[in-house]
């Protein structure tokens, strides 16, 4: 089977709840995730959410350093709420010591709140989003550029140079598929169904143009096996969070056996996808990547 057709499916890695209340810490969720054969580990980038949070940058570094195999995904960074310098060099340095197993999602929410707690103007989000796509890869490799828009206009180079990781764009908006399909390695929407995934994946070829058409890649949210939330109740969490209708996100939570998950997810692989990244929505999370990898073997 051709490997670039295989669904590969990562894990969010346990939030600081999780690892308090299941004696787990983020060098052995890592190794877990690993020794059990699923294909990615991931942390998103969040500055002020109201809850416990571990910065991403330093939680990936901590995953690579405790694994030799697995991608190091982050889901998603926002490198437009830091100086663009900083954010290059997080990049590098994550890609350096994970030995070139990064994949950088990139992302442009969070929510006013995170916007004001960096300093930088809501309404720049877009811009500065658009600039960060567009320079990054050139900086990483080492280019000398001037940020144009940042403060001074400074002229770098950084160091150490380092291959660009694959970017994938996160959301599922127009504004997202428009610049996936612009300026990204792949399309990263959550929370989606294989329908919408099926629609996006139609645009986004056209869009594409003359480009390498990005790969598409799922975040999903679920929990698998008995004595664990109902699909029913991890689609109300979702509706509350997002503010979207109960019935739109009913179909969504990944649940039931490994077999069951399976079906859900080749729905997801028949509609273009190719990655699956999952959030655990409950039960013991190493139990719960177990279940997964062997959703990921039925599959493959």
């Amino acid at each position: 089977m051709n490997p670039d057709t295989v669904m590969k499916i990562g894990v969010i890695l346990p939030s600081v709840e999780v690892q308090r209340t299941q004696n787990l810490d983020l060098a052995a969720a890592a190794r877990h995730a690993e020794q059990a054969g699923l294909d990615g580990v991931w942390h998103g980038d969040h500055l002020a959410v109201g809850m416990p949070t571990l910065d991403g940058p330093i939680a990936l570094a901590v995953a690579a350093a405790a694994t030799g195999r697995i991608t190091i995904g982050a889901s998603v960074l926002v490198p437009a709420i830091r100086p663009l310098a900083w954010a290059v060099k997080q990049v590098a340095s994550l890609q350096y010591v994970s030995g070139g197993r990064l994949i950088l999602g990139v992302g442009s929410g969070g929510g006013p709140a995170q916007w004001a707690a960096a300093g930088v103007a809501y309404a720049e989000r877009g811009r500065r989003t658009d600039a960060a796509l567009e320079l990054l890869p050139k900086l990483l490799a080492g280019d000398r550029v001037r940020l144009t828009g940042e403060p001074g206009q400074p002229e770098i180079e950084p160091t150490p140079a380092v291959t660009p990781p694959p970017i994938w764009v996160g959301n599922a908006s127009a504004v997202a598929l428009r610049r996936a399909a612009r300026l990204g390695d792949g399309w990263f929407p959550s929370l989606v169904s294989p329908q919408e995934v099926a629609a996006g994946a139609g645009r986004l070829a056209g869009l594409a143009a003359r480009r390498p058409v990005p790969v598409i890649a799922i975040g999903a949210a679920g929990a698998l096996g008995p004595g664990v939330p109902a699909r029913e109740e991890i689609a109300s969490g979702i509706a509350q969070a997002y503010g979207r209708p109960l019935e739109q996100v009913l179909p969504i939570p990944i649940t039931g056996d490994p077999g069951q998950a399976a079906e859900r997810v080749a729905a997801y692989h028949d509609a273009g996808a190719r990655h699956l990244v999952m959030g655990i929505s409950g039960g013991d999370w190493r139990h719960q990547c177990d279940l997964l990898a062997e959703t990921r073997a039925l599959l493959a």
